[in-house]
């Protein structure tokens, strides 16, 4: 009973009090306007990496990186600039296509990406024109952002208004890699003609760097409703700080933007959970924690390092630490909301972020997904990350290589816990379950869903996000089927499920562990409108380590009604008998294993449907599962006012 006290007087302290741990404008209060101007490196003596004529600097660049690049670049010799016609910017308005538009502004950026630092690398002029012509070409398009992200209003309809532009991911994005343009190759452009080099700091100042210091962005602060921001805001500001750094010589110019810059980070920072919890997921982790990181070591290479003391703060070394504390397996992370079930891992970030915060885990874990015997690919997005690796291949090569993966997890501000049977193995069960509310960044109507895998294959999942399009993002986002509760392992109660909104969320959230068990409880009575007629849902999620996941409902209605009860999985499942389902399961290796659903069957009648992938959105979910989702219903059959029933799942 002592032990069992001492735990949950542990993971059951306040939001408020673990935010405590963490100062307040942590980036912005440092150092005022007048005290960055002095520490930041002047524009014109800084050298964040060597220039290209350092042949010594180079020399320690990866050759197998340099053969690659020059290998990949070549293909792009002679290459024809594509045009992106309006009538594709389009499409994101007339059939919610917003893939078209982006194909053609993506490919035109890889090219330049390659092109620039094969010239680095060979410094023998035979990239120079394609260079000069890749530039060009995106200075000469009308934007530099997505059609996707363009102001949902008459006035635009699917086109940009070239007189008052405004500043999203990859506008932000394109700025950094003209500004490395300009860094590495200028003088060459300027052999060629001045205009170059002039043009892009034209484009940049008026799409960027302007917009930027005069006129508030959403993604820069807390929305109307309250919600911090997201991504968007460490990420966009990630490249704002590359480009403002590499391109504006008046270095007055240049401090206040850094200094309007931390301002904005901090918006992102200080809201953040004290448990270093993301509620985008792993998949934007890479994006919104990472790329706080991105700007801490950009700013240290700034400013000789003044940086650093940010990574001794606790929120900050959390934050870098949820990556691999979210994990479920070799492939498979959590995937609440909108997040991917299997996103792709950036392990060079990943392990500098670890060394920075001194995080031995961490590093073990970038390293393993550090895969040395493949070519080397350029990171599109977040372009600079390439510069501080291409240096680092042999650090990365004798590096310690792991998954930690801790047996549990309790994140109390984001109010997700993870449960596996073994710590450090992928071998047995693994339980997650989440909390929270219905108005978080990329949300899904998702409050007390879990999810349930075995030797780390998926049994009981959480499907996650399909294809973005224009309707992902709009008011009808809620009628796309996987982001509503009824396709997640959920209740419908009285025909209603939940609803989107900060005010829809969890109560009395409690979470305590044993030695041989995990119990997550948590009342989803406000998770629901009052139209479904609940007094009480209390759910109580126990996992028996080795054994079984039971999941037991407290309920009480306000009058009888009807309940069905969903579950979703990506294997075929079977009533074999009342109170009995089978899911056949597969390892990754193809063996297969049968695993049972136990439920009352005198209350509860079942059926299995497959979901039908039909629409646009759909495919992405192809992509990640095939065809191959199943939703398990059990019905009531009868009126439950009041009711306690529980459902075990078990491979007996």
């Amino acid at each position: 009973m002592r032990y069992l006290m001492m735990v949950v007087l542990l993971f059951t302290g306040t939001a408020l009090a673990r935010a405590q741990q963490s100062k307040q404008n942590l980036l912005s209060g440092k150092y005022s306007k007048e005290e960055l101007g002095k520490i930041l490196i002047p524009q014109a003596k800084w050298t964040p990496f060597p220039k290209r004529q350092d042949k010594s600097g180079w020399a320690k660049a990866d050759a197998a990186t340099k053969a690659a690049v020059i290998k990949k670049a070549e293909s792009f010799i002679g290459f024809t600039w594509p045009t992106i016609p309006a009538t594709k910017s389009l499409l994101i308005v007339r059939n919610g296509n917003r893939s078209d538009y982006q194909d053609i502004a993506n490919i035109k950026r890889e090219a330049l990406g390659y092109l620039l630092l094969a010239e680095v690398f060979e410094d023998k002029g035979r990239f120079t024109d394609d260079i000069i012509n890749g530039v060009w070409a995106i200075c000469e398009e009308s934007f530099w952002g997505a059609s996707a992200h363009l102001p949902r209003n008459k006035p635009h309809s699917g086109l940009p208004d070239v007189s008052k532009p405004f500043v999203e991911l990859f506008s932000a994005e394109t700025a950094t890699l003209l500004a490395w343009v300009d860094y590495f190759v200028g003088d060459k452009l300027d052999e060629v003609s001045l205009q170059v080099r002039k043009r892009i700091y034209h484009e940049t100042n008026y799409r960027i760097f302007e917009p930027l210091m005069n006129q508030h962005h959403g993604w820069m602060a807390a929305n109307s409703q309250g919600r911090p921001p997201n991504n968007w805001n460490p990420w966009i500001c990630s490249n704002w700080l590359n480009a403002v750094l590499l391109l504006e010589k008046d270095d007055t110019k240049r401090t206040a933007a850094v200094h309007k810059l931390l301002q904005t980070l901090d918006a992102f920072l200080n809201p953040y959970p004290a448990d270093g919890g993301c509620d985008e997921g792993p998949s934007y982790w890479g994006a919104a924690a990472a790329s706080l990181y991105d700007n801490l070591a950009m700013l240290n290479l700034a400013s000789n390092d003044a940086f650093n003391y940010v990574f001794e703060d606790e929120k900050v070394r959390n934050m870098g630490r949820y990556i691999y504390r979210a994990q479920i397996s070799r492939k498979y992370f959590l995937n609440f909301a909108d997040a991917d079930p299997q996103p792709n891992m950036d392990g060079a970030m990943i392990y500098r972020y670890g060394k920075a915060i001194k995080d031995a885990d961490m590093m073990r874990f970038g390293a393993y997904y550090i895969d040395g015997k493949a070519p080397a690919k350029l990171t599109r997005y977040h372009y600079f990350r390439n510069l501080f690796e291409i240096f680092m291949q042999d650090e990365f090569a004798k590096a310690e290589k792991g998954l930690p993966l801790p047996a549990d997890s309790w994140l109390p501000d984001l109010q997700v816990f993870v449960s596996r049977d073994l710590n450090g193995s992928t071998d047995g069960y693994f339980v997650a379950a989440k909390g929270g509310h219905n108005d978080e960044s990329h949300n899904h109507n998702d409050i007390g869903n879990y999810v349930v895998y075995y030797d780390g294959q998926p049994l009981l999942i959480d499907v996650g996000r399909g294809t973005y399009t224009a309707k992902t993002f709009s008011d009808k986002r809620y009628d796309i089927w996987y982001n509503r509760s009824d396709y997640h392992n959920l209740p419908t109660v009285n025909g209603q499920t939940q609803l989107p909104g900060m005010k829809y969320k969890a109560g009395k959230v409690d979470y305590m562990r044993g030695k041989w068990y995990t119990k997550f409880s948590l009342d989803l009575k406000d998770a629901y409108p009052e139209a479904a007629g609940i007094e009480k849902w209390q759910r109580n999620i126990l996992f028996t380590k080795g054994k079984k996941v039971e999941i037991s409902e407290d309920i009480v209605l306000k009058q009888g009604g009807n309940i069905v009860e969903h579950l979703v999985t990506c294997f075929p499942a079977a009533l074999i008998s009342p109170g009995k389902i089978v899911v056949h399961w597969k390892s990754e290796k193809g063996e297969a294993k049968d695993f049972y659903i136990h439920y009352p069957e005198k209350l509860f009648g079942a059926n299995v449907e497959k979901v039908k992938l039909q629409a646009m959105e759909d495919e992405g979910i192809k992509q990640k599962w095939g065809d191959n989702i199943y939703r398990i219903n059990f019905t009531t059959v009868k009126d439950l006012p009041k009711a306690k029933f529980t459902f075990v799942i078990t491979g007996k």
